[in-house]
């Protein structure tokens, strides 16, 4: 196997309202292969989307490295570390975040655009994705004509657009009936093998977790395999 996203010793502290130092984070080391998806789970407050957000770059580590395919993201200028966001990593958020006044193609063709792609080129690779997560016939629907699930597959169309390395999803079911909950739970895990990406999800969801190759608990500020989504916090 290929590992696409590698945490080392990563450290996240932040300053308190009494000015004491809080570790949020306490030396995380993660490794995640291409194809492979990987669930992380944990109390609230515990850290999980800071994690998340060191691991895509959104965020500053207080120590600790993160490596995309073998690359520091401390050897990249913060202009190639913005490209890096838009074509090396997906995002798959609680909330959809797609932009209302364009159609779900329009949505899932916008990182190929940004990224400067041919506009025939990213038509043509966004309608493949919409097709792959089942909405084929509601390309030229706004979000407010899809329901919450159909937006959040829109969403993770999006994401999976530019082919990126790794997709990186926060509780991504977590404003969807179980229905939905379900289809699209099915649908990361198909999506992940299918593409070869490397996937790593946080969320509370025993089901979407119990999907995974493998299912880590952030507990004290370290990761911890679990051996069972029974055993989740």
């Amino acid at each position: 196997m290929t590992a696409m996203l590698e945490a080392q010793g990563l450290r996240k502290v932040y300053r308190g309202g009494d000015g004491n130092p809080i570790e949020v984070l306490a030396g995380v080391d993660l490794t995640v292969d291409r194809g492979e998806f990987v669930a992380i789970v944990g109390a609230s407050g515990s850290g999980k989307s800071t994690l998340l957000h060191l691991l895509g770059a959104l965020d500053t580590p207080s120590g600790g490295i993160v490596r995309l395919a073998g690359q520091s993201y401390d050897d990249h200028s913060p202009e190639a570390l913005a490209a890096v966001r838009n074509r090396k990593l997906g995002f798959v958020f609680q909330f959809h975040h797609l932009l209302r006044e364009f159609t779900a193609l329009e949505n899932v063709m916008m990182p190929l655009l940004i990224a400067g792609e041919d506009d025939g080129r990213a038509r043509s690779r966004a309608e493949e994705l919409l097709a792959a997560v089942g909405l084929a016939g509601r390309m030229s629907h706004r979000p407010s004509q899809l329901s919450g699930g159909e937006q959040q597959r829109a969403a993770v169309a999006r994401a999976l657009v530019a082919d990126p390395l790794v997709v990186l999803a926060d509780e991504p079911s977590g404003n969807l009936d179980y229905t939905n909950s379900e289809r699209l739970h099915q649908l990361f895990a198909q999506l992940s093998r299918q593409f070869e990406t490397a996937l790593v999800v946080v969320t509370h969801n025993r089901s979407l977790a119990g999907r995974a190759d493998r299912v880590l608990s952030l507990d004290g500020g370290r990761l911890v395999p679990l051996s069972s989504v029974e055993s989740m916090p």
